[in-house]
Order: structure tokens, then C-alpha cells, then sequence
């Protein structure tokens, strides 16, 4: 590696750090400025930015958005809340189950905010501990966008594996991501089961209790959705959305539905786009849902954010990777050819830095594929894209942190030693070898 290589990755990395400290927004505008610095400065020819997957995400973002807007939403976090009240000793497994099960459906993990308050609600009526369900609970909101078919990480791995001679379809992702992940979170949540003191042991929790207004604060107040009247309209667009998934699921399933011109059949992500957008009209039509409101809420917010946050990161790691890609395949090519497995740690590595698993495919796995990485191992690695539980500065993680009343669900005097990295490293470490053993009996 020379010297002047060695100054153009301190440059990617320096916009990558910058970029997380400001968050969000910033992310991908910072991106920009070390792009800036490559092109103009370094004279590297500009790569390739992903638009392919951004028109998916704004798609799949608009249909959720007015989901959203419609109040479908709501009726799904207050199902998710019937069935943790029912069974509040269960919480524990049940809470990252329903967060999981959430972005699954949606495709962002920006949905559980609603429900992160109840399940801190539950386990302090009940007794349990909250640090041992929000925790892995957080982590799940995250891990299931590797498991959603409308995920922009999901759609990237199919498009660019495709591209690269690895054909697979949607389905056949979700038949190892979903059981790999599924494992993983449940042996997160049996080791966070008996995690810390019991409250009733709790010295720090029992010494808070004594302050009257400490004790009205943590006990006082009960968040719950129940009382919320949910229009059949609102459930509707629920049965809109979930069709919608299921054309998506159907045609990715079965090629053979799709048209085609002049030998060429449709692509996916073109026909995840045409089902989304419809969709989304169908639901401003006869759902009642408000265009204003779907603007103007979190899901589509927080989506047009990850849109420039991949926008920037993706093409600002494209130009660098694609200027050198020699160099890269000279140095790594010996340790892929042993390791395969290897790659795993780089995307969770670049996953703690860029906080977004959809830029890690985007940006890491054409360097992969160009490395003589098999596909099928890949897409046993596909888990461990998710890494920036590592570093708690991620929104999910500190909302987490601050709906819980009684102060158990902590970021940590040191930094890393936080309530959400047990959860995260056992879900990960988990989902990766399962998906990996899976992916290599299937493929």
C-alpha cells in the first residue's frame, strides 16, 4: 500500500468519523466533502453512486410513511402491546421478538419508538429489570432489517449479487437471514434474562425509590397505546401494505409472473418500485391518509436521512475502492482465499463506523465479489453488517436509554460498556454462524 493510498483512506475515514459525530444528515453531506477532496484534489475518477437502491428506499419509505400517516401504524404497535401485557413475564423474549417482527414489516427499525415505552412500562410493573428487554429489544429493532424484503440492505445484497453472477432472489435471502437472525436474538435474550440485580436488589434502583419525586417519576406515569381508537381505515392500510409485500415476495419467487421486452424480464428492484408507489396511492385514496402527515413523520424522515446517508457513503467508498481495486485484490486476495469468512469482520467493522447496514452492501459488497468471494458465503455474512450497536450513539439505542424510568438501560461511564453490547455482539456473532452453516447447506 503507498503512501498516497494510505492518504486517500485517512480521507475516507476522516469524512466517515466527522460525519458520525454530527449523525444522520451529516453522515452522507460529509461524505461528500472527503468525495470532494478524492476527485478534485486527488484526481481519482468519481465512482458510481447507488441509485438503484435509493429510488427503493424512497419507494418503500413513501408506502411506510403513508402506512404511517394512515394510522396503520398504530394499530401494529398496539397489537404488538396486547401481546406483551398478556404475557408480561415473557418479556424478555417477547419485546425483541415484536421490535424484530416490526422492521420486518416496514423496513426501518424507526417504527419501535412507540413501543420501546411500553416495554419499559411492563417490565417495571411486573418487577423485571428493563435494562434485560430494552436492550435486546433495541438491538432486534435493528437486526430485522436484514430480514426485511423491503429493506434497502436486503434489495442491495439480491441487485449486486445478481450483478456479479451470485443469482438469488428475495425469498431465498429471507429463508436464511430470518431463522439465522431469529436465532441469534433469542440467545441474546437467554443471556439477558437474568441480567443484573433484581430491582428488589438493586441498591442504585432501591436509593432512587426513596425520593418522593424520584418514586413518581419511575411509577407514576403508565405508557400504553390500548386506549387509542384505531378507524377500520387505518387497518386497511395495514392490508394494503401487507399485500403489497406479497405481490413483491410473489414475483421474486416465481421470475416467470414478471414481463419481459425483447428477451429482458423486468428487474426486481424496478418492480419493487411500480408495487410500492401504487401501493402508497391506494392507501392516500381510500385509507384516508394524509400526504402532509406521511411528510412530516418519523418513518419518512428518518428514510429520506438514510437516503442521503447512503447516497454520500456509497459513492464517496465506490470512488476510492474502484481506483485501486488492484491493489486491493493483491493485498487481500491470500487471506479471502483461507478465510472466505474473513469479510465478516471488515463489514461489521465499516458497519461501526458508517451506521448504516444498507451503505455497508452497497459499499462493501462489490469490493467482495470482486475478491473471488463465493456468493454463498456472502450471504452467510450478510448478518454481520450490523455493528454500530457497538458504539451507542445510534437514535434507537439512546431513545432506549432515556424511556427507561428506572435508569437500569445505560450508555456506561467507559463508553463501550453499555446495555446494548452483550445483546449485540451475542445476536451478531449468533445470526452469522447460523446463516453461514445455513447458507452453506442451501447453496
Amino acid at each position: 500500500m503507498s503512501l498516497l493510498m494510505i492518504l486517500q483512506l485517512l480521507v475516507v475515514l476522516g469524512a466517515l468519523w466527522v460525519g458520525s459525530r454530527y449523525g444522520s444528515l451529516a453522515l452522507g453531506a460529509i461524505s461528500g466533502i472527503g468525495l470532494a477532496i478524492l476527485v478534485f484534489g486527488f484526481n481519482l475518477k468519481p465512482g458510481t453512486p447507488p441509485t438503484d437502491v435509493i429510488y427503493i428506499i424512497i419507494a418503500a419509505v413513501t408506502c411506510a410513511g403513508v402506512m404511517q400517516a394512515s394510522g396503520g401504524m398504530d394499530w401494529l404497535i398496539q397489537m404488538a402491546e396486547r401481546l406483551l401485557r398478556k404475557h408480561p413475564d415473557r418479556i424478555t423474549f417477547l419485546a425483541p421478538l415484536s421490535t424484530f417482527f416490526l422492521t420486518v414489516l416496514v423496513g426501518t427499525g424507526h417504527v419501535v419508538y412507540t413501543l420501546m415505552p411500553i416495554i419499559c412500562d411492563i417490565a417495571l410493573k411486573k418487577g423485571i429489570r428493563p435494562e434485560r428487554p430494552c436492550g435486546v429489544a433495541s438491538v432486534a429493532s435493528q437486526v430485522g432489517i436484514t430480514c426485511s424484503p423491503i429493506a434497502a440492505a436486503v434489495v442491495a445484497f439480491v441487485t449486486i449479487s445478481n450483478a456479479n453472477g451470485f443469482d438469488i432472489t428475495i425469498p431465498q435471502v429471507l429463508m436464511v437471514s430470518i431463522p439465522a437472525c431469529l436465532c441469534g436474538l433469542m440467545a441474546a435474550a437467554a443471556a439477558s434474562y437474568h441480567r443484573g440485580l433484581d430491582l428488589d436488589k438493586d441498591p442504585q434502583f432501591q436509593a432512587r425509590l426513596k425520593d418522593p419525586l424520584q418514586y413518581e417519576y419511575i411509577y407514576g406515569d403508565s405508557a400504553t397505546t390500548l386506549d387509542k381508537k384505531i378507524p377500520q381505515s387505518a387497518r386497511n392500510a395495514v392490508f394494503i401494505f401487507l399485500g403489497a409485500l406479497a405481490v413483491i415476495v410473489l414475483f421474486a419467487a416465481v421470475p416467470s409472473l414478471l414481463p419481459s421486452w425483447d428477451g429482458q424480464t423486468l428487474k426486481m428492484n424496478i418492480v419493487i418500485q411500480i408495487v410500492m408507489i401504487m401501493a402508497a396511492a391506494l392507501m392516500i385514496i381510500f385509507c384516508k391518509a394524509e400526504p402532509k402527515k406521511a411528510v412530516a413523520g418519523p418513518v419518512w424522515q428518518s428514510g429520506m436521512v438514510a437516503v442521503v446517508a447512503i447516497y454520500g457513503i456509497a459513492w464517496l467508498a465506490d470512488t476510492y475502492f474502484e481506483n485501486y481495486m488492484p491493489e486491493m485484490k493483491a493485498m487481500m486476495a491470500d487471506i479471502v482465499a483461507r478465510y472466505p469468512w474473513s469479510i465478516a469482520i471488515v463489514f461489521f467493522m465499516v458497519s461501526v463506523l458508517i451506521n448504516s447496514q444498507g451503505a455497508v452492501v452497497v459499499s462493501m459488497l462489490p469490493l467482495a465479489y470482486s475478491l473471488g468471494i463465493p456468493g454463498d458465503v456472502l450471504l452467510g455474512v450478510f448478518p454481520s453488517v450490523y455493528g454500530y450497536f457497538f458504539i451507542p450513539n445510534y437514535p434507537s439505542d439512546i431513545a432506549t436509554v432515556n424511556f427507561d424510568r428506572s435508569g437500569t438501560t445505560v450508555i456506561g461511564k467507559y463508553l463501550l460498556n453499555h446495555s446494548f453490547m452483550m445483546p449485540g455482539l451475542i445476536s451478531v456473532i449468533t445470526a452469522t454462524i447460523v446463516a453461514y452453516v445455513l447458507s452453506t447447506v442451501l447453496f
